[in-house]
């Protein structure tokens, strides 16, 4: 019998292996990645796996798809299911990106801290917005969606294999085998002629409106392997003649540019930052090479078939910082803010520059300072060399801290930023589509996509919450004192 996790490891392994025959260009990201992290890890030694074991790290990967139709979500949920992967977090690309962007997002990914220690894989899924009239107009909602209506993404033996998966929590070896093999071909990339017509009209739209509602088939549109130094990985992949986007989506980096292996987090909680970093990794730092033109046959209006090439798929790279509460997240979209204002007064300065300089005024230099200030989430423990002398514990996350009777580690970010996925999106388009604000939007929100997917989409502030949580009541029991979590923004 083969578990969820070993599915889900099985899957992810084998769609790289079919996305790098695919993209090439995929697997070269994949080998600068691993090249760039043994790097860091000789420079760093075990600082480098403050945020995940490097074993971890190499194997992780998140894919993106997206689809069409709520039906159609409702089925991959079943296959993402079979493998122990959940819906969590509601991203409103629409809202997000200043091109046109109608789509409506969450990642299905596991949610048990061992399941993801055992494999974090994630899907980012992206959903069509037919019914917002700012992109379509009711002749071509109605036409997309008769279009849609008439496709089948996921063959029913495949989904029937998928329900029995997740309802028994494995499979046998024979059926395993068979799922993995329906799953990872059902998002290859399809060799079936594009109607050229139909997907330049919605191209007019939005180049992602028509990778989702031109073709009769999803596939992948990125696979992404983690890296613990992406400014090094971007330098790298240049020199290697890779035409990289022009930006690293996220937060700034809080290492010194140039510096392998010190872009990484700062020191553990409690003690001195890192000689060299800045501050420590938060959120979620991205970065692609640009979408290549891969052959495509078309058909056109006479029924004849010729090649052409298409522009929507490409190599997208990340680095995983820390989780921020919702304080936390709260100081960091006031960076942002205060970022784009700076560059509205003046538009030839550097983004990250700016960031960079902004960043002391809104959030803390060490990973102590997130953690007494309730900015950042973190695993808590009762240090095994902390005083057993009678002594009572301090009364305060501070000085629990600092007086070494506690241990933080912390919690890494598996989820996603809108404005970095939209950017990533834009930066890869031909073209910045079409969108109409004088009509009214339509209403999307966390739970329009649960009753869409008819499944909850879970929250991730939740899910790092209760992780937290559990670890303090686990270190209260063993400190035999109370260990009393501060205010946001207090220094308790």
């Amino acid at each position: 019998m083969i578990n969820q996790w070993r599915l889900r490891a099985a899957f992810a392994r084998r769609l790289s292996e079919m996305y790098g025959q695919e993209v090439p260009a995929y697997t070269t990201l994949v080998d600068v990645s691993r090249e760039v992290n043994e790097d860091v890890l000789r420079a760093r030694g075990a600082d480098a796996e403050r945020l995940g074991s490097i074993g971890r790290v190499t194997a992780e990967r998140h894919g993106a798809i997206r689809v069409g139709t709520p039906r159609e979500l409702q089925q991959v949920a079943r296959v993402f299911g079979a493998l122990g992967m959940h819906p969590v977090g509601f991203y409103d690309l629409r809202e997000a990106a200043a091109s046109a962007v109608p789509v409506v997002s969450t990642a299905f990914r596991p949610v048990d801290g061992e399941e993801l220690a055992r494999n974090p894989f994630r899907v980012f899924t992206s959903l069509l917005t037919p019914a917002d009239p700012r992109f379509f107009d009711e002749e071509l909602r109605a036409r997309l969606e008769t279009f849609l209506a008439g496709r089948e993404l996921f063959p029913p033996e495949l989904l029937a294999l998928a329900d029995r998966a997740e309802a028994a929590g494995e499979l046998p070896d024979a059926e395993a085998e068979r799922f993995l093999e329906l799953a990872v071909a059902a998002f290859e990339l399809s060799r079936e002629p594009i109607d050229r017509v139909w997907y330049e009209t919605l191209e007019k739209v939005s180049a992602v409106a028509a990778d989702i509602g031109g073709v009769r088939s999803t596939h992948i549109n990125h696979l992404t392997p983690r890296v613990l130094d992406i400014d090094e990985l971007y330098r790298r992949m240049t020199a290697r003649g890779i035409e990289m986007i022009d930006t690293i989506q996220g937060p700034p980096g809080g290492g010194l540019p140039g510096a392998v292996g010190v872009s990484g987090a700062g020191a553990q909680a409690g003690s001195a930052p890192d000689a060299g970093a800045l501050w420590p990794d938060v959120l979620l730092r991205q970065t692609s090479f640009r979408a290549l033109a891969e052959p495509r046959t078309m058909r056109e209006p006479d029924g004849t078939v010729r090649e052409g090439a298409l522009r929507v798929r490409f190599g997208e790279v990340e680095a995983r910082g820390i989780a921020l509460t919702r304080a936390g997240r709260e100081r960091y979209d006031t960076l942002l803010a205060r970022v784009d204002e700076r560059l509205a007064r003046e538009p030839s300065a550097d983004r990250s520059a700016v960031a960079r300089a902004l960043w002391p005024d809104l959030l803390p230099g060490t990973e102590h300072e997130l953690a007494v200030q309730d900015l950042a989430y973190f695993t808590y423990r009762a240090a095994p060399d902390r005083p057993r002398d009678g002594t009572r514990p301090p009364a305060t996350m501070a000085d629990l801290l600092a007086a070494g009777w506690l241990r933080a580690e912390p919690i890494v970010y598996e989820d996603f930023l809108p404005r970095s996925a939209a950017g990533i999106f834009q930066s890869n388009l031909s073209g910045k589509g079409r969108r109409d604000d004088d009509q009214t939007g339509a209403a999307y929100d966390s739970a329009w996509l649960s009753a869409a997917l008819d499944r909850d989409v879970l929250d991730p502030y939740a899910l790092y919450a209760d992780q937290q949580g559990r670890s303090l009541k686990r270190a209260a029991e063993e400190l035999g004192a109370p260990v009393p979590v501060p205010a946001p923004g207090t220094t308790g």
